[in-house]
């Protein structure tokens, strides 16, 4: 099927910050692509669809509704859920129409519903769990690393943003569901699965310019599927801001992918990427959704994706994600690890 006789990919909370940059992204990468872009609101949609440009339509969207209000009818060609899908009504369409899904909002402990509406239909689409730091980048960065070695011992990621950067309401949305149930974490400590809260939470971090900040660890979906990659003991990924007063002029993202190992010569070996791009955490978060959806979709690294349930890893190559973030315009920087 040729690109431009595709139909479009939904993208639902297009109209965010996230999904916006998400269809910029996409809009980059494949000019000819059809995109819909689907929110709440329908005049901001717009708004988006135009700056987007291309083959890009709008549309109103509700994921409360059975049939998310769309008209009845409707085709697409994969369903992008970049807000919480709580009746997971978007999944069901994904599944009814046979297209990819992209579960982009879920937290480590939240993903019961999408396992289980796979496991009752695993041949209907292919589904992706991508509740992972900033879309997915984070895990591809730690195992484009961990390439390098023959033996891993701890993965340690971090996202340093900027003081105000607190994201849009998706986001805010995101982070009231973790104050509901807690806000515990969930590390691999030594081998050991552990879920920490509070003062047990933090971390110091050390960015890119050398300024030091305390973390907090998340319940991120990197965890789980980097102890499932790899052998590590130890995995964790938290988030720092950088202090109001120091924190200079306009958004810089700084994702922080430590790993430490055995070299294939028995040396000891902590690698380190920061990964700097020139605005909110937003930016890098879609770069992830717009890579892992062309591979779907088969734009990019080989046949479209089948039937299954997956992590980014299951379907993205390390290397290629790297040089994509590149090419999308995030700065790629190989250092040494503090203390290496």
């Amino acid at each position: 099927m040729s690109i431009r006789t595709m139909s479009p990919a939904l993208l639902i909370g297009g109209s965010g910050q996230v999904g916006a940059r998400a269809a910029t992204a996409l809009r980059r990468l494949h000019p000819d692509l059809p995109i819909a872009i689907a929110g709440r609101d329908g005049r901001r949609a717009a708004a988006v669809a135009a700056e987007v440009g291309g083959p890009t339509t709008a549309t109103t969207v509700d994921v409360g509704r059975d049939d998310l209000g769309l008209e009845r009818g409707a085709s697409f060609s994969a369903v992008v859920a970049f807000v919480k899908d709580e009746g997971s009504n978007a999944m069901k369409r994904a599944q009814a129409d046979g297209v990819p899904y992209v579960a982009f909002s879920d937290f480590v402990s939240e993903i019961g519903p999408v396992v289980a509406h796979y496991v009752a239909r695993p041949t209907r689409a292919p589904i992706l769990m991508l509740g992972h730091t900033l879309g997915g980048t984070a895990t591809l960065a730690a195992l484009h690393l961990a390439q390098e070695l023959r033996s891993v011992d701890a993965i340690a990621i971090a996202c340093v943003i900027d003081a105000n950067d607190g994201g849009g309401p998706a986001a805010h949305a995101d982070f009231e569901r973790l104050k509901q149930t807690g806000g515990a974490a969930l590390l691999l400590d030594d081998g050991k699965w552990t879920w920490v809260r509070g003062d047990a939470t933090a971390r110091r971090i050390v960015d890119a310019e050398g300024v030091a900040h305390v973390g907090q660890a998340l319940p991120l979906l990197d965890v789980v599927s980097l102890a499932a990659a790899t052998d590590a003991r130890s995995i964790r990924t938290d988030m720092a801001a950088r202090d109001r007063a120091t924190g200079g002029a306009g958004h810089v993202t700084d994702l922080i992918v430590e790993v430490s190992g055995r070299r294939h010569d028995g040396s000891v070996a902590r690698l380190r990427y920061d990964i700097i791009d020139a605005d909110s955490l937003s930016r890098l978060s879609a770069y992830g959704a717009a890579i892992a959806t062309e591979r779907l979709l088969g734009l990019a690294g080989g046949p479209p994706v089948g039937p299954g349930l997956y992590h980014p890893e299951s379907v993205l190559d390390p290397a290629s994600v790297m040089a994509r973030l590149e090419e999308l315009g995030a700065r790629v920087r190989r250092t040494r690890a503090e203390g290496a």
